[in-house]
């Protein structure tokens, strides 16, 4: 018999006989002739109720389950007599997979979020982090899917790599060299010094310069000592590359982006996303609608600047013309405007060194993504496509040219105008679920201090 997930059985329109199911113990009350088990096998949110009755020839071992214990149940699924669920399955054998013992660290009440983190390898089993990384696999499909309709191909950037693609990031080392004797590159297993990448982008826009458009979708890392809600050491990031377009393209594709996701949680996650409305984030649902129905605002930096300068908040961080937006001014702006806002051409001395310059000479032709309680989701730019522009941009920020040799290369031999973004994966969790701490988003979070599993 071949076994049924519970979500396909919930959304059956007549009964069924000669159900085969698994899954694990949610709860268990007794009646006088009859156990009630919610059973849940991760499917989805909701539980499928099994009724147990006393013909069971193991009902004993049956009434003395624990939650969490494992099982795989045979029976009929009817229509239930009990309210708020449609159907139940009435059980012909129980078999028990596994019986958890009464320590089993999560009982039937609500774990704080603090503690399910000491739990990383449990806390999938519960509603909350089941409903998170259900949506995490459900968006990771759209976003393939969405760059698929627009004719875009999936590239598999290095994950090793000698280039730094931010010009001046902290980031890990890798080195099979013992760190206590002197460092000799030339012995090393890659002969130079090698690195966990920060960002994909540097060998993507290699291909979109014979492809055309191309992403990517993978970890990226950064050795930032920062434990902020907002930061993590691994995380995911999409990365579009597109030849043959400028910023105000990428802006197109970014705000098309963001609004495309936001929209298919709310139609393909609802189930899921209605649990985040009711007990995470009460606002999360006018959030969501509000990005979807509505177009985002686009401003200046320099105009953003002077909203933040005459507004009458009292911000932690000053701002003024050159200085790096925070996390409080940009989502002071967005709540200015009440939508999703895309702050544009930025000062080049904030900037990395590979995005255009503007005709002012001051400032790049860059662009950050804002939403509602996240503040940036999206980084990009176009990219400096002029040979001399760019060596010179390298040259001041003392970067060594040989290193970037077939960077260069792809401005040397037939560069055209190109753009490019970055989409951090988890931020975009963080906000179709309203969770607030990027730990909370990722299966096993590595930040500063902690690499448990």
């Amino acid at each position: 018999m071949q076994r049924i997930k519970i979500d396909k059985l919930l959304s059956q329109t007549a009964p069924v006989t000669g159900v085969l199911v698994k899954g694990w113990v949610r709860t268990r009350r007794d009646s006088k002739d009859f156990s009630f088990i919610e059973l849940n096998d991760g499917s989805c949110l909701e539980n499928l109720q099994i009724i147990a009755d006393s013909s069971l020839d193991n009902y004993p071992e049956i009434r003395r389950l624990s939650l969490g214990s494992a099982l795989a149940v045979t029976g009929e699924l009817t229509a239930s007599e009990g309210k708020g669920q449609r159907w139940e399955l009435k059980a012909s054998a129980i078999d028990i997979l596994s019986n958890a013992p009464e320590s089993y660290p999560l009982q039937k009440k609500r774990h704080t979020d603090e503690y399910l983190r000491t739990i990383a390898h449990l806390r999938p089993r519960t509603n909350k982090y089941g409903a998170t990384f259900r949506i995490r696999s459900d968006l990771s499909w759209a976003i393939h899917h969405f760059f698929r309709e627009r004719g875009f191909h999936y590239l598999h950037t290095p994950i090793i790599t000698a280039s730094d693609c931010e010009g001046a990031g902290q980031m890990f080392r890798v080195t099979t060299i013992d760190p206590v004797q002197p460092t000799d590159y030339s012995q090393d297993f890659f002969g130079s010094p090698s690195n966990l990448t920060v960002s994909g982008q540097l060998t993507a826009e290699m291909f979109s310069l014979a492809l055309g458009d191309v992403y990517t979708f993978g970890p990226t890392f950064r050795a930032e000592n920062s434990n902020t809600r907002r930061h993590a050491a691994e995380f995911w990031m999409v990365e579009p590359e597109m030849a043959f377009c400028d910023l105000v393209g990428d802006m197109d594709l970014a705000e098309e982006m963001v609004r495309h996701l936001v929209t298919f949680s709310l139609t393909e996650c609802r189930r899921d996303i209605d649990l985040f409305a009711r007990f995470v984030d009460k606002t999360l649902l006018r959030t969501l609608e509000g990005i979807a129905g509505n177009d985002f605002v686009r401003l200046t930096y320099t105009d953003a600047i002077g909203i933040l300068e005459s507004s009458s908040h009292g911000f932690t961080y000053a701002v003024s013309f050159g200085t790096d937006l925070q996390s409080e001014h940009e989502n002071y702006l967005t709540q200015h405007f009440g939508v999703p806002v895309i702050v544009y051409d930025y000062p080049q001395t904030i900037k990395p060194f590979y995005m255009r310059i503007n005709d002012d000479g001051k400032t790049v032709a860059a662009m950050d993504v804002l939403v509602p309680g996240i503040g940036e989701i999206i980084g990009g730019s176009q990219r400096e496509e002029r040979l001399a522009v760019l060596e010179q941009r390298m040259r001041q920020m003392g970067l060594q040219a040989d290193r970037y040799w077939w960077y260069l290369d792809s401005r040397r031999f037939g560069s055209v105008v190109h753009s490019g973004f970055g989409l951090g994966f988890e931020r975009l969790l963080m906000l179709v679920t309203g969770i607030r701490n990027i730990r909370d988003v990722i299966a096993f979070p590595r930040t500063p201090g902690s690499i448990e599993y």
